[in-house]
């Protein structure tokens, strides 16, 4: 496998190994690689492109409140920045990525937005009771629960994930999303909606992401549960599988030569900033979407269709 390309506004050619077909693209970003999980967004280069000025609020989520998990960066950022835009209110928990909290919370806060940070391990049923709390000393409600957050490892095969990588991913990326959705699910009134992640992998089957493809497919199977349990007090569940979008997740994943490639195989011939996922998080948050439970939104470029 060949890779030759030009960082910037050209174009990267990929040439698949067996000759048969090749594709032209423009990609997000050069090789890099981040030595932590799930990644910081100020080191990635280039940065995510999180908020699109163009995105005008209209009062979707007036005196909404929300808790986004993981939404210092990548997919929570651009979907904490557009609630605040449509009149939410900010709850987000989020690991050890301080800088990218605090800079997240300022710039809600500059749009005029409230937003709440809190630090700790979703994995920690405490700390899931923890957000809740805060949430209603602070706001009196919960309208909103997006479960976003979630670690990702690559592994070539099987053999190579240990007992603990594979505890880990499940702990952050199933338990995390169950123990808050526990601990808020007596506060939801009707009306309430509650969005998880899953991911095009869970679709397609990546063959280095074993562990991590397991955790988005329990998320599909939890989510349409839940939905049908929920559905009489009109509690909305919904899921989305985003496919490659620029954000910390991937260079904490990836060897660095992969990056540029990440994305390739989507129909559009590209990955995604993480604006370009906002507007789905706002749809499934509000009214809009008031007919809709137990789905699973495709934002990935036709990597996956069906």
């Amino acid at each position: 496998m060949n890779f030759d390309y030009q960082y910037g506004n050209q174009y990267y050619r990929y040439f698949y190994p067996n000759g048969l077909r090749s594709t032209e693209y423009k990609i997000l970003a050069p090789e890099q690689s981040q030595n932590t999980q799930p990644g910081m967004e100020y080191l990635m280069n280039p940065l995510p492109i999180f908020d699109n000025p163009n995105y005008v609020g209209s009062g979707k989520l007036k005196n909404k409140v929300a808790i986004i998990t993981g939404g210092d960066s990548g997919l929570g950022r651009a979907a904490a920045v557009a609630f605040a835009k449509e009149g939410a209110k900010l709850v987000i928990p989020y690991y050890n990525e301080h800088r990218d909290a605090q800079y997240t919370k300022q710039y809600i806060e500059k749009l005029g937005g409230e937003c709440i940070i809190m630090s700790g391990d979703i994995s920690d049923k405490k700390f899931c009771k923890q957000i809740v709390d805060t949430t209603l000393n602070t706001f009196g409600k919960i309208d909103i629960l997006v479960n976003n957050a979630g670690v990702q490892y690559q592994q070539d095969e099987l053999a190579s994930i240990s007992d603990e990588q594979f505890d880990w991913t499940m702990k952050v990326n199933v338990y995390g999303m169950f123990y808050l959705t526990k601990a808020a699910l007596p506060y939801l009134k009707s009306g309430a909606s509650i969005i998880n992640l899953s991911s095009v992998t869970a679709f397609y089957g990546d063959p280095q992401l074993i562990d991590y493809v397991t955790t988005k497919g329990a998320i599909v199977g939890f989510t349409r549960a839940l939905a049908r349990n929920l559905a009489l007090k009109n509690i909305r569940v919904n899921a989305i599988a985003p496919g490659f979008f620029w954000t910390p997740l991937q260079p904490a994943c990836w060897v660095k030569e992969k990056i540029p490639s990440l994305g390739s195989n989507a129909a559009m011939a590209r990955g995604a900033m993480p604006y370009e996922l906002a507007p789905t998080f706002v749809f499934l948050a509000s009214d809009d979407s008031s007919y809709m439970t137990g789905q699973v939104i495709h934002n990935n470029g036709g990597e996956v269709m069906g």
